[in-house]
């Protein structure tokens, strides 16, 4: 597939150390997003984790703060980790497709995506997780290659090769549809059960 070989050969000269990857990702000026954002947001939590999360970009919170999911949308999906799938937070790894903010918060563009991807594909093999979560329809079409909508894949177990993936509704969709919060619970209990299954 065109998509994975592109990510592979544009990450292999990337570091193999998280923190030298993120001083890389911080000096970032490989598209027009590095010239709109307050600071890059490359991703936080454990570098050994099994469980990883996945979102589409950094917010307005995220921009200031340099962290990965620290607004209203960020609250929620702590809830999710802790509440649902009953691990803290800082267990898991938590990362985004692009680094900086799209301006306005709009979907980030295939270009701004294939750009950045390098970066979340080399996160990828260094943490090495067991089950990556991608949270809404840009995640996961990023992570699979697949265009599906998120309502016909959600929940479906997508073995990578590497990794399970999980496509779930992103945090910012359920605080706008609180409905969805049901289905989202049973990805997550279904996610529970992978990491248990694989422990």
């Amino acid at each position: 597939m065109p998509l994975i070989e592109r990510r592979v050969d544009a990450s292999e000269a990337l570091p193999d150390d998280l923190e030298i990857l993120r001083k890389v990702v911080s000096g970032c000026r490989l598209c027009a997003l590095s010239k709109t954002r307050t600071k890059t947001v490359f991703g936080e939590g454990n570098p050994h984790a099994t469980l990883m999360f996945v979102g589409e970009g950094p917010g307005a919170q995220e921009d200031i703060t340099g962290r990965p999911f620290v607004g209203r949308a960020g609250e929620l999906l702590t809830k999710m980790i802790e509440n649902a799938i009953e691990i803290p937070r800082e267990s898991v790894y938590i990362a985004n497709i692009v680094k900086c903010r799209p301006p306005n918060n709009r979907v980030p563009t295939p270009e701004e995506a294939y750009t950045c991807l390098p970066y979340l594909m080399k996160q990828i093999e260094l943490v090495s997780p067991r089950v990556i979560v991608a949270l809404g329809a840009t995640a996961y079409h990023y992570l699979s290659g697949d265009r599906s909508g998120i309502t016909k894949v959600r929940g479906e177990v997508i073995d990578m090769g590497a990794y399970l993936l999980v496509p779930t509704y992103h945090p910012s969709y359920l605080l706008r549809n609180p409905s969805a919060k049901k289905e989202v619970y049973q990805d997550l209990l279904k996610i529970k059960r992978l990491l248990c299954e694989n422990c």
